[in-house]
């Protein structure tokens, strides 16, 4: 008796989706706007025209198992398809009505989503859409179920969007251990491995590296900082007759008197004088003969006072030098005092006269 009934079920199955087809092409031929889905609303604006399409399904399917929704749209070459993709929120009305159905769409990210693809023309565009859908029926056994319609969002040139429905498509739906005697319970299959994505050491892994990054330039230009040319401190000179008169008292106080170092001495003395007398007019002393240092201060305005005490000190010096003439130590003396003599000579009024009164204030005198 099964081996009767089981031919006459399928038979019967058959015919009613093949009625259910029937039924929905009259439907859609006829009145194609007159009953609104659940799953899907149509929205033409006005002006545009509603675009072709041609859509295939599978008769027969397995429950449990996707089955590809295939829709082809001729469309202007400047339109898109889908511009945001085939999303169906859930909670919707629309994804209910598909649960109603008995459908439900894979999640796009496990890599069973819909797939677009276009092919340009001269005039035209040409978008072939696969949209996957997973029977299952409610009830175990071959059932017959209907797809109901899903919309398709199409873009135009100018912004506005068309959203046209597809035909509800019936289906034969068969349980997959429908041919088997005897079904066992199959054991689970094996595991797959996966990636999990630790975004906690990947931020860390960044974070060191930027650590890194900004340690090696903080180091580097810390480096350079610390090679910088440093800056010398600036040292006023001292002025030349300050200069002079300090030195000439460093002679003064010096042992080469009593070591018996008389022409040391004496040089020492001229020298610091014609340092002295280049610093203060412009000219280098130590470099210049008696005769050129005569010349240029010969040549100063206004005259340079006691040039005649600086011309013998000059030659006296000359003898010493030249001569190999040793001095005496009254003629070491005599001419520590000369030199001192030509130094405040011709120091200029101004600043003998507040060195004059600084040097009273140190000694507590009156001013």
């Amino acid at each position: 008796m099964t081996r009767t009934c089981l031919p006459l079920v399928f038979a019967v199955a058959l015919v009613a989706v093949a009625a259910a087809r029937t039924a929905s092409a009259e439907e859609t031929d006829a009145d194609a706007g007159a009953r609104v889905w659940a799953s899907c609303v149509e929205r033409v604006p006005d002006g545009a025209s509603r675009p072709k399409i041609t859509e295939t399904f599978p008769e027969r399917g397995t429950s449990g198992w996707a089955a590809p929704l295939e829709i082809t749209v001729v469309h202007g070459k400047g339109e898109t398809v889908m511009p945001g993709g085939f999303r169906v929120e859930r909670g919707s009305d629309q994804y209910k009505a598909l649960e109603e159905a008995g459908f439900v769409l894979p999640d796009p990210d496990g890599g069973a989503g819909p797939v677009a693809i276009t092919e340009a023309g001269e005039t035209s565009s040409t978008t072939k859409v696969t949209i996957p859908f997973v029977a299952l029926p409610k009830n175990p056994g071959r059932s017959a179920m209907m797809l109901p319609p899903v919309p398709i969002t199409l873009a135009r040139a100018s912004g506005d969007l068309v959203t046209v429905c597809t035909a509800p498509h019936p289906i034969l739906i068969e349980d997959p251990i429908a041919n088997e005697l005897d079904p066992k319970v199959r054991p689970n299959p094996e595991g797959r491995p996966q990636r999990e994505e630790w975004v906690l050491a990947k931020q860390l892994a960044v974070g060191a590296l930027v650590g890194a990054i900004l340690t090696a330039i903080g180091a580097w230009l810390f480096v350079r900082w610390s090679r910088r040319p440093k800056p010398v401190p600036y040292v006023a000179p001292k002025l030349p007759w300050l200069a002079a008169l300090e030195e000439l008292e460093a002679i003064r106080a010096s042992n080469l008197i009593a070591e018996g170092k008389n022409d040391q001495y004496f040089d020492r003395v001229s020298d610091c004088v014609r340092k002295y007398l280049g610093a203060r007019y412009g000219f280098d002393g130590l470099e210049s003969t008696t005769d050129e240092m005569q010349r240029t201060l010969a040549r100063v305005r206004p005259p340079v006072r006691g040039l005649d005490t600086i011309t013998r000190f000059l030659e006296e010096a000359d003898l010493v030098k030249f001569a190999r003439v040793l001095p005496s130590e009254n003629d070491c003396l005599a001419a520590l005092e000369r030199g001192i003599t030509i130094v405040r000579n011709t120091t200029p009024p101004q600043a003998g006269s507040s060195e004059t009164a600084a040097r009273k204030e140190a000694a507590g005198g009156p001013t």
